[in-house]
């Protein structure tokens, strides 16, 4: 009797255990328009984690890109491999694309789909780094860049020649010429039309498992980056990470002019240190930043020597320069822009030169409050110097010494102050001269 329990007992607390880690019908949905780096990689890492932990039933990334960085592309593809839940790549909208490495993210998909009006493909490895490469390297580059594509398409059962095509020859497609290649499953016009044409089709994991979706009708939950990755994507844009250093040394320079000013050098510091950890995430060129902090020398040099704008101009053109060369990215869209290169460098340049200008007439010019403002100033004998007798200068009645007998209502200079004494020269042609000097 109690042997005939056992089986059971085992059976309800195998249905316990199925009714306590229920799979979910939902769809986790997320949405990539931007190039490729580490916080798109933490972005699809985090999404992947929470399907899984949701026992979602796919994890559907909506791709537009004009591509990005090569390692973060394979951390990317990566996770994607190794996710439990099966992985939907949809470039979409209409106009938009999954160019470089959007094409390897979206082969290394479980599911592969476009919409009308997109394209895919031109992932040849674009090299980066100081000089340009020897033939050998970058065969070396581009032969492992395409055995990565070979081996991604190849298991996901995708037309192994024409992906390695977009690689070595950087061939491009459209979403009809994707599908004819096999380098896609579906051109859907909508989420719902590829909801619908993926009910039902077996899809094979990278694993060698096959799924069959049920996703037609079932809840799409989207799931959006937190704010300290918002804020990481934005500042990581190249340009906004030249901005927060240009701006940032501004305020930094302007700090040293007026040492106790606190704001400026609040704000420098904020600034810098969001700047380098932006940049320490991208490939950086760390001569562009001396180039950078060198046209700073340049603004103050030409305000010390009053070189009338030439030093100046020679410091906006290397911050120009500097900004350009930044951020050493394999595309366009991840450098800085030359209009932002210019829209910062003239204006920061003309400032900076301007305030430091400024400075150094400030403190070029003679101490007029104190009792070093006093010499040099002309002031009345108000009684006879043989030699002392009293002076009327500033406004005030002070105890005087003269060099040489003055009568009353003489002119004088006062050459220096001892205590409460002045001791003055009577005012002659060459003690005017030499006053005004």
């Amino acid at each position: 009797m109690k042997r005939a329990l056992w089986p059971a007992i085992l059976m309800w607390f195998g249905l316990i255990s199925c009714v306590s880690v229920p799979a979910s019908a939902e769809v986790l949905k997320i949405v990539i328009q931007d190039t490729i780096h580490p916080i798109t990689e933490e972005y699809i890492a985090r999404a992947i984690d929470e399907a899984t932990r949701n026992h979602d039933q796919a994890l559907l990334i909506e791709l537009n890109t004009p591509g990005g960085l090569l390692d973060s592309t394979r951390n990317i593809i990566e996770k994607i491999l190794a996710s439990p839940v099966p992985v939907i790549i949809y470039v979409t909208p209409g106009g938009s694309r999954a160019a470089s490495a959007g094409f390897f993210i979206l082969e290394s998909a479980d599911v592969a789909a476009m919409a009308p009006g997109t394209n895919t493909g031109a992932a040849h490895p674009v090299t980066i780094g100081a000089g340009k490469l020897d033939d050998v390297m970058k065969q070396k580059l581009e032969n492992d860049t395409a055995a990565l594509m070979r081996s991604v398409a190849s298991k996901r059962g995708r037309n192994v020649e024409v992906a390695e095509s977009a690689v070595r020859e950087s061939k491009s497609f459209t979403e009809q010429e994707a599908l004819s290649k096999n380098l896609i499953d579906y051109v859907a016009s909508s989420e719902e039309d590829l909801m619908k044409q993926v009910q039902n089709r077996p899809v094979r994991r990278f694993n060698g498992n096959t799924v069959t979706l049920k996703l037609a009708g079932e809840p799409i939950r989207n799931f959006d980056m937190t704010l300290k990755q918002h804020i990481l994507a934005f500042i990581m844009n190249p340009n906004i990470a030249f901005i927060l250093l240009a701006v940032g040394a501004m305020a930094l320079f302007a700090e040293f002019n007026h040492p106790g000013a606190v704001l400026p050098g609040t704000v420098g510091v904020v600034f810098i240190l969001l700047a380098i950890f932006a940049l320490n995430l991208l490939p950086v060129r760390f001569a562009a930043v001396v180039l950078i902090l060198a046209s700073f020398v340049l603004f103050a040099l030409d305000a010390k020597f009053m070189t009338h704008g030439v030093l100046a101009v020679g410091g906006m053109v290397t911050m120009v320069i500097g900004a350009l060369l930044l951020v050493d990215a394999p595309i366009p869209e991840m450098r800085v822009h030359l209009g932002t290169a210019l829209a910062v460098s003239l204006p920061l340049g003309g400032i900076t030169a301007f305030v430091m200008a400024l400075a150094l007439k400030a403190r070029s010019n003679k101490v007029v409050t104190g009792e070093q403002g006093l010499i040099g100033e002309t002031g009345v004998a108000r009684t006879p110097l043989n030699p002392a007798g009293k002076v009327f200068v500033h406004g005030e009645l002070w105890d005087a010494i003269a060099s040489a007998d003055v009568p009353e209502g003489e002119k004088v200079v006062v050459r220096s102050v001892d205590g409460l004494m002045l001791r003055v020269d009577p005012v002659t042609v060459g003690s005017m001269l030499s006053s005004n000097r």
